[in-house]
C-alpha cells in the first residue's frame, strides 16, 4: 500500500505562494524589493476587512436595533470571529504581513469587540472627555499622516529621538531599568503627536479630499 506525504504550503517570507504572485506578476517597484506586503493575493483578504468594517458600521447605524443588542452583537460576533481566525490558524497562520484569511478572522474579531466597548462607553453611556484625544485625530487624519511622513517616515518618533534620546535615554535606561529609554521616547513621540492634533483642532485646520 502506498504511502502519501502531506507537504504543507510554506508561509516563510520572501517565498510565499503570495510574494511569489508579487514576483512574478506584480508590475513597478516593490516595496519589499521582489514582493509587496500589498500586493495581490494580499489585496483580496485587506478587501474583505474592509467590508467588515462598512457591516459593522450599517449595524451600528440601523434605527430598528436597540443600542443593547448592537454592543452584544459586535461584542459576540467578534469572539466567535476571532475564535474562528485562530482555529483556522492552526492551517492558515496568523500573519499580518501577508494578510492570511485567518489574520482577517482574528483582527476583525479584536476590532468588532472594542468597537463594541466603545460604543457602549462613548455612545450607550455618554462618557466622553476621555476620549477628545481620539476626536482631534479622528478629524485630522490625513493632515498628521502627511505631516509625519513629511518629516521622514516615523516623524514624531525622529523628533522625539532628538528631544529624548542620547543622555536623557542613557539616564533612564541606567537609573530606572534597561530598555526604559526608549519607552521614555515612545512617550514623548505620542504626546508631540497629540499636542499637534491638538494644535490643529484648536486652530481649526482640517483637510479634506
Amino acid at each position: 500500500m502506498a504511502s502519501t506525504t502531506l507537504i504543507h504550503g510554506s508561509y516563510i517570507q520572501g517565498v510565499n505562494l503570495t510574494d511569489y504572485v508579487d514576483q512574478k506578476y506584480l508590475p513597478a517597484r516593490k516595496y519589499d524589493g521582489t514582493y509587496d506586503p500589498e500586493g495581490i493575493l494580499s489585496t483580496m483578504p485587506a478587501v474583505v476587512t474592509g467590508l467588515l468594517g462598512i457591516f459593522a458600521g450599517l449595524f451600528l447605524r440601523d434605527q430598528s436595533v436597540p443600542d443593547r443588542k448592537k454592543v452584544f452583537g459586535l461584542i459576540g460576533a467578534g469572539a466567535v470571529a476571532a475564535c474562528l481566525g485562530w482555529l483556522w490558524g492552526l492551517e492558515m497562520p496568523v500573519i499580518k504581513k501577508i494578510w492570511t484569511s485567518s489574520y482577517v478572522l482574528v483582527a476583525g474579531g479584536y476590532s468588532a469587540m472594542l468597537l463594541g466597548a466603545f460604543y457602549w462607553l462613548v455612545d450607550v453611556k455618554q462618557w466622553r472627555t476621555w476620549c477628545q484625544p481620539f476626536v482631534w485625530i479622528g478629524m485630522n487624519p490625513i493632515t498628521l499622516y502627511l505631516a509625519s511622513n513629511f518629516m521622514g517616515g516615523l516623524g514624531f518618533e525622529k523628533l522625539a529621538r532628538r528631544l529624548a534620546g542620547g543622555p536623557v535615554k542613557d539616564f533612564f535606561d541606567t537609573h530606572v531599568a534597561a530598555g526604559f529609554g526608549e519607552l521614555v521616547i515612545s512617550a514623548t513621540a505620542i504626546a508631540l503627536f497629540l499636542w499637534f492634533a491638538n494644535f490643529l483642532h484648536r486652530r481649526k485646520i482640517f483637510l479634506r479630499l
